[in-house]
């Protein structure tokens, strides 16, 4: 879809308005929530290794963390270490010891002062304070929701009435699958509901070729539910990280997934059919993308005229 966005230049929905207000000089639309911070100088000596350098370290230093919360060091192989690691423990520690290199690097490579570096570090905190109640809050709604039996009751719903509605199965997941997603703001846990009630009613041995089909449909539901979702933590991230407000980069992507989910709600249809008729489930594939450029098209059209 991306390809196809850019290739023919369309913007629709309240991305064209804000895509409008970005051309004329109003890149936040009245709405910056990071306005009081502190713009920081560029320097005019910096080069690319300080930029790249910081951040090679940062992840390293995450996926070391992690290894060690989950016992790697204490004689765990790496695939148990990363199971049981505890995510919090290892972000923690690598962030802190990449912020140690980053302040060393810089003194060494006359790039910064320290008191320049440590001036940075309540900036970046007074920064992040939007994201993380907006963190607190997700995972507060979240806690109620889980308390309620959301992921029970679906469960129910979806097992209760699959059997009658084989064909339309796929499809099914996958609306259920966005829609749980959505509710919640995880996809993982949307996994951990639908794709063993799938498997139940299509078995994997049983050669049924809607196992994959379904399947991929619930994995697809939950991402899609996931990343719609304005509770959901990378939708979060994703909008702290670009530093916009929350609820315009929730609305001006919400019409390009519902129409990429739109038309894979239809291709997973069709791959019903045509396993029904002994068609290749794959041939959903290119019919989907065929309907989703003719979408596309038809808005460059539209915007056009």
């Amino acid at each position: 879809m991306m390809v196809g966005l850019v290739a023919m230049n369309v913007d629709y929905g309240p991305m064209a308005v804000h895509e409008a207000n970005a051309a004329g000089g109003d890149l936040f639309s009245g709405k910056n929530p990071y306005a009081e911070a502190n713009e920081s100088a560029a320097a005019e000596n910096g080069t690319v290794l300080d930029l790249v350098a910081p951040i090679v370290v940062l992840v390293a230093c995450c996926v070391m963390g992690m290894l060690y919360s989950g016992g790697f060091f204490s004689g765990a192989s790496f695939v148990d270490a990363f199971s049981g690691s505890d995510a919090s423990v290892g972000l923690l520690l690598g962030s802190a010891f990449g912020l140690a290199f980053t302040v060393v690097f810089y003194l060494l490579r006359r790039r910064m002062k320290f008191k320049e570096m440590m001036e940075c570090i309540p900036e970046g905190f007074k920064a992040m304070v939007p994201a993380i109640l907006i963190l607190t809050f997700a995972w507060s709604l979240k806690a109620m929701t889980d308390s309620l039996g959301a992921r029970e009751f679906v469960a129910a719903m979806v097992k209760g009435s699959a059997a009658g509605f084989q064909l339309l199965l796929p499809a099914i997941v996958f609306v259920i699958g966005c829609f749980l997603s959505f509710a919640t703001g995880t996809s993982w846990g949307t996994f951990g509901i639908l794709i063993p009630i799938v498997l139940s009613v299509f078995p994997l041995e049983s050669g049924n070729p809607l196992s994959i089909v379904c399947v991929s449909a619930c994995m697809a539901g939950a991402v899609c539910g996931d990343h719609c979702s304005p509770i959901s933590d990378t939708t979060i991230m994703a909008s702290a990280g670009a530093q916009c407000d929350h609820v315009n980069h929730v609305t001006t992507q919400l019409p390009y997934a519902m129409t990429a989910a739109a038309v894979s709600c239809v291709a997973y249809i069709a791959a019903g059919i045509f396993a029904a008729v002994g068609l290749p489930t794959w041939l959903a594939l290119p019919l989907g993308v065929t309907l989703l450029l003719l979408v596309l098209a038809a808005m460059a059209h539209r915007k056009k005229a």
